[in-house]
């Protein structure tokens, strides 16, 4: 991409302010905090409900960005870099996609439905990819920011364009249109994602069709409610089905073995068979849809049988691993193009350890649109821009280009890697495995990869980033943002997460002790940090760390005062707590004047926020109750800032005070386990995305006659013969006793296995009697299902003590 800016103004009607004439851009961004940003980078300052990336023009014309399309210049700033004006930058940046598309001719698929596009999208990847040169969306950038951000991707070698497109409700998918304009359409699985911003599933599906309005063709899957929405439109259908013979192929026989499913289908009066590398239904309708492309194109069968053949599952996050020798590891180790390469730097950039060296194991990269020499160039450049300590090059082509790439070991194979392995000393960085799935870069996350039990905690890192916007929308304008990560991040991980936040300038963090600020403060953290607990022992660690303690007593003020005089400190920050009615800690109305007293005229410590804690927020009938809180908080208050002469922040809400009591935002609010992705209010429970998904696998399958028993204490007798799991996890693990003997389940294969018998330390047992599994098999503890709302119902308790008492011997790995 190179485009003469000024070209631009007619495009967005925008208004020009700026000095430059004769500018040219290579690069789109919309994200500040990006290395890749540049003087050739055009910066779309999107202004969102949740966050305004005006705020940070300063900081890019500072770091020598020079070109913006704004909704308005910073005051100050309008002589200081050149500045497209317009209305909506999100509008805007659509626009200039839908231009830039139109600059480019060949055939586009454009894949929209519920469930399976970016599989259906990889797939018909590596299945057109030898005959094609093909440009597609990164990873799942189907979003009213994603698509534009994909289309721009694409450049004059190419010659087939592959773009998801994902709506959430009515009047999205028109703009996505102009921007793909697809002339193949693919429907893939409608399920019920996103069902609550659709009247009704014809109203949704008549949505998603809008993608196909000036397609030539419409590939789906045939059934009587799409049939009917699609009768509006005046393409060509092409459809499949398992039940309808009139459709042009027709699914005669699907039979299911070991981990493949043989099909036979009828098209064109001739009858085929194929084998499909899965025997699940979704990965087998997925196929199909690729398989109808397949034929579309007009592909032999023989090609499309061997091909097919070779399908994989496909890996659609980037994944956060404990490495050896204290490094941590970034696992994209199944995917090589120019386009995802930027967005894991952008995520290494965002994770990396403090003072960890950064360090990129690359293969050659494929179907990037560029010549060898074109495309390394470009990649030294990304390099370079993200301060990349070492890159380490497998594959014949990345290693003829070694001359461009400073600090870097090339080598021709990924064996050949492997060998010398022990003489590159991985020692404290931070490491993207990014490769060709032909390059098995799986092998090296394994070895380098630190080695734990199989039982894992995965946290989805973009659920913490949409449940987080999701309160911040709820939030007025300039209120500020803390968010709690004590007790290791409710058991899902302290520094991953806070990392995270900070990518996401969150205001403050909250942990309950000292030592949880100063892990996160050693690993790099620099956000303010509030600790809530803070024992006077603790006072000297907190002042070396830079903590701010929360002040609840007369006695911790006096205590902390005294060590503050002794270090000749000045306006220290200092959080006071004032007891509302939760009768927890805090100063009560009869000790305030004894704390002004104190405080007034004293320059050793500054009160940075008054605060205090509702005990009801999330229960109605306590709602009277909490509005006393609220009204007494803000009389003790406001006499504090009356008579100290100060303008703290105040905050008192917590998550459900977030969404229940808006009218007492004040200057900041709280947010605790909503971002974990739970809620009390189950209206507001499905507009949040599940967090924390605990997995484990099947040690072993073994079949029990009737009489027999299982576990401990011989809580459980078969009545009949009985098929029995026993999966490696227990209640050292952080699975209580009373979620065993038929009072849970885990899910295997998306069925429900009822525990059996005692849960043990280290193990418990699950009827698998009707689920066809084996060992190796991978299991739900926690997720989707069951929930831990459901778990803690069932137990008597809140998801708070389910989630925190998961047991740090089990390894959590983090992704986007």
């Amino acid at each position: 991409m190179s485009l003469n800016l000024k070209s631009l103004i007619s495009v967005l009607n925008a208004k020009w302010i700026g000095s430059e004439t004769d500018v040219f851009i290579d690069h789109i961004s919309i994200d500040s905090r990006s290395l890749q940003n540049g003087s050739q980078t055009l910066f779309f300052a999107l202004a969102g409900v949740n966050n305004d990336a005006h705020l940070f023009i300063s900081d890019l014309i500072e770091n020598g960005v020079q070109n913006f399309v704004v909704q308005y210049i910073p005051e100050g700033y309008a002589d200081k870099a050149n500045f497209l004006v317009v209305e909506n930058t999100l509008q805007a940046l659509q626009e200039f996609a839908a231009y830039y598309r139109n600059l480019f001719h060949f055939p586009v698929i454009g894949l929209t439905g519920s469930n399976g596009k970016t599989i259906v999208k990889e797939w018909l990847n590596f299945l057109l990819s030898p005959d094609y040169n093909i440009v597609r969306s990164p990873k799942s950038y189907n979003s009213q920011v994603g698509v534009p951000l994909s289309v721009i991707s694409i450049n004059e070698k190419h010659n087939l364009g592959i773009f998801e497109a994902g709506i959430s409700t009515v009047n999205e998918m028109a703009k996505l249109e102009k921007i793909i304009k697809p002339t193949i359409g693919v429907l893939t699985s409608i399920g019920s994602a996103h069902d609550e911003g659709f009247e009704n599933l014809e109203e949704k599906i008549k949505e998603k069709l809008l993608l196909f309005k000036d397609a030539s063709v419409v590939i789906y899957q045939k059934n009587e409610k799409v049939d009917h929405c699609l009768n509006d439109l005046n393409q060509t259908l092409f459809s499949w089905s398992f039940s309808d013979q009139n459709a042009n192929v027709f699914i005669l026989k699907k039979e299911s073995k070991n981990d493949h499913t043989h099909i036979e289908y009828q098209y064109n009066n001739e009858k085929f068979s194929l084998e499909i590398p899965f025997n699940d239904s979704a990965s087998v309708e997925n196929a199909i849809s690729c398989l109808l492309v397949l034929l579309y194109f007009k592909y032999d069968q023989k090609v499309i049988q061997s091909r097919i053949e070779m399908l994989y599952p496909v890996r659609m996050r980037l994944e956060v691993k404990n490495g050896i020798n204290n490094c941590s590891i970034i696992d994209d180790s199944y995917s090589s193009d120019f386009q995802s390469l930027k967005i894991a730097l952008d995520f290494l950039e965002s994770q990396k350890k403090k003072s960890a060296s950064k360090t990129v194991i690359l293969s050659d990269i494929f179907q990037s649109g560029f010549t060898n020499e074109e495309l390394y160039s470009k990649v030294a450049q990304l390099i370079s821009d993200n301060k990349i300590n070492r890159l380490i090059g497998i594959g014949e082509t990345i290693s003829s280009f070694v001359a461009k790439f400073p600090n870097s070991i090339m080598f021709s194979s990924t064996a050949d890697f492997i060998t010398a392995i022990e003489s590159l000393n991985f020692q404290n960085e931070t490491i993207l495995i990014k490769g060709a799935r032909s390059f098995k870069f799986e092998e090296i996350v394994s070895l380098l990869e630190e080695k734990t039990h199989e039982t894992v905690l995965e946290i989805n890192l973009d659920a913490i980033s949409h449940n987080f916007n999701y309160f911040k929308s709820k939030l007025a304008p300039n209120v500020k943002m803390m968010v709690m990560v004590k007790a290791f991040g409710y058991g899902n991980g302290g520094l991953e997460i806070a990392k995270l936040l900070e990518h996401h300038k969150v205001d403050y963090l909250g942990v309950a002790f000292a030592d949880e600020g100063i892990s996160l403060k050693n690993g790099g953290i620099k956000l303010p940090i509030m600790v809530l607990n803070p024992e006077s022992t603790s006072f000297p660690s907190i002042i070396q760390y830079q903590l701010e303690p929360e002040i609840y007593s007369i006695k911790g003020l006096n205590a902390f005062l005294k060590i503050a005089r002794e270090k000749n400190l000045k306006d220290f920050p200092i959080h006071i707590k004032i007891d509302t009615g939760m009768h927890r800690l805090g100063f009560e109305e009869n000790t305030l004047q004894e704390l002004i007293d104190t405080l007034k005229g004293n320059s050793t410590v500054r009160v940075q926020s008054i605060l205090s804690h509702l005990a009801t927020s999330d229960d109605p009938k306590h709602y009277d109750f909490v509005n006393k809180q609220i009204a007494l908080f803000e009389k003790l208050s406001s006499r504090l800032i009356s008579e100290l002469n100060i303008n703290p922040i105040r905050h008192i809400l917590n998550t459900s005070g977030i969404s229940n009591f808006p009218n007492a935002q004040y200057n900041m609010v709280r947010l605790g386990i909503g971002l974990y992705g739970v809620s009390n209010d189950s209206t507001e429970q499905k507009y949040l995305e599940n967090v924390g998904t605990l997995k484990s696998i099947i040690s072993q399958v073994r079949v029990i006659p009737a009489g027999d028993s299982v576990g401990y204490g011989r809580r459980f007798m078969a009545e009949k013969e009985t098929k029995i799991a026993t999966i490696p996890i227990g209640y050292a693990d952080g699975i209580s006793r009373l979620w065993g003997n038929e009072v849970g389940f885990v899910t295997i294969k998306n069925q429900k296995a009822p525990i059996v018998g005692s849960v043990c330390m280290d193990m418990l047992m699950v009827n698998v009697s009707e689920i066809d599994c084996k060992e190796g098999d991978p299991v739900i503890i926690f997720g989707e299902s069951p929930t831990v709302i459901e778990m803690a119902v069932a137990l008597k308790t809140i998801p708070y003590e389910i989630m925190t008492s998961i047991s740090q011997r089990v390894k959590r790995v983090f992704f986007r």
